[in-house]
C-alpha cells in the first residue's frame, strides 16, 4: 500500500523511533519527582523544551508540551474566552479544532475572515474590517491542511501588532514542511508531533510565559500552565523529528519535492480532463495536491476503489449521502456545496518518492479507466 494521506498523520521516521526507544529506558522517572531518576527526566524535558525554543526562535519558557494541536489550540480559544465582550476573528478555514471550538467559546463572537477564491485569507478584506473595529485576538493558520495553501500568517501578524491585538497561529501542517524560524514573533504557536514523522499524542504550545492560563488543571506541571505527567520519550521524539526536518530544509532538499509534485500536478491534469486544481494560482505545501475530480465521478468511489489499487488517499468531503456536511474550507472558497463532494487530496511527505507519485498517477489513471467502463 502506497501512502498519500500524510496531511492527516505521518509514519514515525527511524531517527525519532529510535529516540523514543532509547527514552523509554532511559528515562523511567516522573519529570516531577525530586530523587534523581526524576531528576533525569527533567533535565532530558528540559533540554526538548531549549531545543525547541532555538528552532522557533522563543525562550524555552515560552513552551508548554500538550497532548497536539488540538489541545493547543483549544487552550488558546479558552484564554480569552470568559471576557464577555471580547470577539475572536478566526480566518474562515481553520482547522475544526479552531472553528468548532471558536463557534462554542464565542457564541455570536466568532467572526471568521474571509478567504479569497483561491484559499488564501482576503488581506483586504481584513484591512478594511479592522479599520472600523478591534477584536480581542486573531488567528490565522499558517498553511491549511485542506489544500496546502500557505496563509499570509506573516500579515496578519503584522496588522495584529499594529491594532495591539494577540495573534494566534495553528502551524500544524506547515512546521516540518516550513522553516519554524520566525514563529516565534507570534504570541501563540501551535504544533503536533505525528505531521512531521514524531509520535501520536503529543505536541506543544508556544505561548507567553507567565500570563497563560491552564485548559487542563490539577498539578503543577509546566509551570502551572498544563496539569498532567509529561510524555518524555513522546516530546523527545517529536524533537527529534523536527530537527531532522529542519536539517533537510536547510540542505533545500524541498525544492526537488516541490519539482515532484509539480510534475504530477502536470500529468494529472493532461491525462484526467476535467480535473481542477485547488489554489492553482498560489504558493501551497510542497508535500499537497488537492483536486476536484470530474463531475459526476464520486470521490468516496474513488478512495475505495484506490484504495483497492494500493493507494491511501483522503477524500476532501463525503458524498453527497447526507450524512456530513462539505467541507467548510472548499465551501468559503466558493466552491458549490455539490461540488465540493468531488474533492480528493493526495499529501505525501519526504520520504515519498518521485516513483510513488507516479504509480499514484497511473493508479488514477485506471481507476478513472475503470470507473469510465462501468
Amino acid at each position: 500500500m502506497l501512502y498519500f494521506d500524510h496531511n492527516a498523520t505521518t509514519p514515525m521516521i527511524p531517527e525519532a523511533r529510535e529516540v523514543w526507544l532509547d527514552a523509554t529506558d532511559r528515562f523511567i522517572g516522573n519529570p516531577s519527582s525530586l530523587h534523581r531518576v526524576g531528576e533525569r527526566a527533567d533535565k532530558a524535558l528540559e533540554l526538548a523544551r531549549e531545543e525547541l525554543a532555538g528552532m522557533l526562535g522563543c525562550h524555552p519558557l515560552d513552551i508548554v508540551w500538550t497532548s497536539g494541536a488540538t489541545e493547543s489550540c483549544n487552550m488558546v480559544l479558552r484564554q480569552f474566552a470568559d471576557d464577555p465582550i471580547c470577539v475572536a476573528w478566526v480566518s474562515a478555514i481553520e482547522h475544526p479544532c479552531v472553528e468548532v471550538t471558536g463557534r462554542k467559546l464565542y457564541p455570536k463572537r466568532c467572526r471568521f475572515m474571509p478567504v479569497t477564491d483561491q484559499g488564501v485569507l482576503d488581506l483586504d478584506r481584513l484591512r478594511e474590517e479592522l479599520s472600523r473595529r478591534r477584536p480581542g485576538f486573531m488567528g490565522c493558520m499558517a498553511a491549511n491542511n485542506e489544500t496546502g495553501v500557505i496563509q499570509p500568517w506573516r500579515e496578519v501578524l503584522e496588522l495584529a501588532n499594529e491594532n495591539k491585538v494577540p495573534f494566534f497561529c495553528d502551524a500544524t501542517q506547515w512546521l516540518g514542511r516550513r522553516p519554524a524560524a520566525g514563529l516565534c514573533e507570534c504570541a501563540f504557536v501551535a504544533g503536533s508531533a505525528h505531521k512531521f514523522g514524531g509520535p501520536r499524542g503529543v505536541g506543544f504550545l508556544k505561548c507567553p510565559s507567565g500570563t497563560t492560563t491552564a485548559l487542563i488543571t490539577g498539578g503543577a506541571q509546566e509551570q502551572g500552565r498544563r496539569a498532567g505527567t509529561e510524555n518524555v520519550p513522546g516530546i523527545l521524539a517529536m524533537i527529534k523529528a523536527l530537527s531532522v526536518r529542519e536539517a533537510q530544509l536547510k540542505e533545500g532538499r524541498d525544492a526537488e519535492r516541490f519539482q515532484v509534485r509539480e510534475s504530477f500536478i502536470n500529468k494529472l491534469l493532461e491525462g484526467l480532463p476535467g480535473c481542477q486544481l485547488l489554489g492553482a494560482d498560489v504558493e501551497r505545501l510542497w508535500n499537497t495536491v488537492t483536486v476536484l475530480m470530474p463531475k459526476s465521478e464520486c470521490p468516496h468511489r474513488w478512495v475505495v476503489k484506490l484504495d483497492k489499487a494500493g493507494f491511501a488517499v483522503s477524500s476532501g468531503s463525503a458524498c453527497a449521502s447526507g450524512k456530513e456536511d462539505p467541507s467548510h474550507v472548499l465551501m468559503a472558497m466558493g466552491i458549490d456545496p455539490d461540488d465540493c463532494g468531488r474533492a480528493l487530496r493526495f499529501s505525501g511527505s519526504w520520504e515519498t518518492t518521485s516513483e510513488e507519485w507516479d504509480q499514484l498517477l497511473g493508479g488514477i489513471l485506471d481507476v478513472h479507466a475503470a470507473l469510465l467502463a462501468e
